[in-house]
């Protein structure tokens, strides 16, 4: 599913017009990455909680030469599912 095709869904499950519920889907999002761009844990519960962590510096592979090299430290988000996410998931 994209984008436009989470918008479409919204809009029909909540019986809002598509431009409000693409208003409604671009502040979630732009809400949910200045949370993380903080570095604050953004949590729904029975979805999941999103967060920044940060991953070590590491050695990796060049993957067309197969030279070694050093990948840098940096931050990234996370996501992991909640226990009514997890549930749902299990069922089907």
């Amino acid at each position: 599913m994209n984008k436009e095709e989470l918008v479409a869904q919204v809009s029909r499950k909540t019986n809002v017009p598509r431009k409000v519920a693409d208003s409604v889907v671009n502040g979630l999002f732009e809400t949910i990455a200045d949370a993380l761009g903080g570095e604050e844990k953004v949590t729904i519960v029975g979805f999941g909680t999103f967060e920044v962590r940060e991953r070590g510096e590491r050695s990796g592979r060049n993957p067309r030469t197969g030279e070694p090299i050093q990948i840098e430290a940096r931050k990234v988000a996370t996501f992991i599912a909640g226990k009514g996410l997890k549930e749902r998931l299990s069922e089907e």
